[in-house]
């Protein structure tokens, strides 16, 4: 069997130094599952999903990035999968919006976004987010 691009086949998390810090505190409340960008995969685009299972006032403080962004959250139940099974608060610019349906947010360069809180937890919420940058880099 061939293996040459086993290399863009991503199946272990490898959590990126600049969130080494608050790891422990993150798995208290959800799941990484996997984590990727340049330096996981040469070339790669950023991306990373995760599962939340518990509420927290924790969560990302408002930032932007220097590219495009797409944020989404599903719900965990195939029988309902547009019911979230719980509540996000997430803010864009100054308004804040509360996701109690599973959504794709699409942020565009520049635009400020978050926090983002886990404010209800029914059933496992499954977060992916992908940005076109090489590297996660809040500003």
């Amino acid at each position: 069997m061939a293996e040459k691009y086993r290399k863009y086949i991503l199946t272990d998390l490898k959590i990126p130094e600049h969130l080494q810090k608050t790891a422990d505190r993150y798995a208290q409340r959800a799941t990484r599952v996997l984590w990727l960008d340049n330096k996981v995969i040469e070339g790669a685009m950023y991306a990373t999903c995760a599962w939340y299972w518990k509420a927290s006032d924790e969560g990302e403080n408002a930032h932007t990035h220097d590219f495009d962004e797409i944020i989404a959250f599903f719900g965990g139940d195939p029988q309902t999968p547009h019911d979230l099974g719980g509540e996000i608060e997430f803010w864009l610019e100054d308004e804040k919006y509360l996701l109690t349906k599973s959504c794709l947010i699409f942020v565009p360069k520049g635009l400020k976004h978050c926090p983002l809180r886990v404010r209800r937890v029914e059933r496992p919420i499954f977060h992916f987010t992908v940005g076109t940058g090489g590297q996660y880099i809040r500003k």
